[in-house]
This record gives structure tokens, C-alpha cells and sequence, in this order.
């Protein structure tokens, strides 16, 4: 599952067990990269905040199928099959037709985006790519082009935190070496947004 030790939620106690409840809603399996947390409970709780927040929250603007696709597309750049499989699976989910589903993901595998995503995808997507490969050439124009092409600046914030968020989250599954085994890919978190206000 991982290169590290880790304690599973049958054996977990104290606050990893609160912790783990906390997590898991009624679903009851926890997946991989948060058990991965299990010898520092904090970080698994600070790691939800953050995910719910960043793809699951009411407050946000832009549509979560894109907000998905932009995880994809940085986990494809880095090369996380984890974090790929899982929210392909959801994203799968959302859009709710195969056929369409099929066309989205095997343009952003191929890199041929314009197949697919409208001008203000691609900008949003190209955005994304250049965060991740290369985010000291980030510049204030890029910025700029991210305006003109529809996104207002808490849009741009969303889509800089879902890139960062994607970023955490491969580096974490790639430097641990988190493995699916087990995992029930597409699982989405429950709560409403206040159970993640505070911890």
C-alpha cells in the first residue's frame, strides 16, 4: 500500500481513530493516501480540509467536472497513476456518459486538448501544465490571458488551488509510493462543507 508504516483503521486509536471517523462518513473504506497519514493524524485532517475545500466545496465557482479535469491533467503531467485512476473514476461519475467521458480523457492523455476543451479550457489547462512543469515562468500576463478569456480572479484562485492541490497530492502518493491495492477508485467524500470548516 505504501513504503511507510501504517496503522489501518481496525487497529487505529486516540485521535488517529477519531481521525479515521471523521473521514470515512458512512462509506467506511478510507483510501490509500489518507492512511498513508496514519502516523500523523493532523496532516490526514489538514489533507481533507484541503481537498474538500479545493474540489468539494458549494462555495466555488467553477464547474467540478473542470475542476477534476484540471486535477487529471496535472496528475497526468506528473505522472501519478493513483491520483489518474481515482478521479478518472469520479470524473467518470459526473459526467455521467461514457462516449464523452472517453473523448475528455483520451485528449488530455494525448495533449491534443484543442480535440475537446473551448478556448477557455485550454487556457485554464495550459495554465495548469506550466504550474506544474515550470511555475517560476509564471508571469502576471498569464494572468492576463486567463481573463480574457472569461475567468474572474476567484475563478483564477480556484484553479491555481486545485493545480497546487494536485501537485501536494502526486508528490505525496509518488514519493511514499501509495499503491490503489484495496482502494475503491471514484470514492467522494461525504460531510457538508461546515463539517470541514474546523478542526
Amino acid at each position: 500500500m505504501t513504503w511507510i508504516t501504517t496503522i489501518n483503521d481496525s487497529e487505529a486509536t486516540g485521535s488517529l481513530k477519531k481521525a479515521y471517523q471523521r473521514v470515512k462518513g458512512k462509506e467506511g473504506p478510507i483510501d490509500n493516501i489518507l492512511v498513508a497519514h496514519s502516523l500523523r493524524p493532523h496532516t490526514l485532517l489538514g489533507h481533507m480540509q484541503l481537498y474538500k475545500s479545493v474540489l468539494h466545496h458549494s462555495a466555488n465557482k467553477i464547474p467540478r467536472w473542470y475542476l477534476e479535469t484540471i486535477g487529471i491533467f496535472v496528475s497526468i503531467q506528473n505522472g501519478c497513476n493513483y491520483c489518474i485512476e481515482h478521479h478518472a473514476e469520479g470524473l467518470k461519475d459526473l459526467i455521467d456518459d461514457e462516449s464523452t467521458f472517453n473523448q475528455l480523457f483520451e485528449s488530455l492523455q494525448s495533449g491534443h486538448l484543442g480535440t475537446y476543451f473551448d478556448r477557455k479550457q485550454l487556457t485554464g489547462l495550459r495554465y495548469a501544465k506550466q504550474l506544474t512543469s515550470s511555475p517560476q515562468s509564471i508571469e502576471e500576463h498569464h494572468i492576463d490571458n486567463l481573463r480574457k478569456v472569461g475567468f474572474d480572479d476567484g475563478q483564477i484562485l480556484e484553479l491555481n488551488q486545485v493545480t497546487c492541490y494536485f501537485n501536494y497530492a502526486n508528490r505525496m502518493v509518488l514519493g511514499l509510493g501509495i499503491s490503489t491495492e484495496g482502494d475503491r477508485l471514484g470514492l467522494s467524500p461525504t460531510g457538508s462543507d461546515d463539517d470541514w470548516g474546523h478542526h
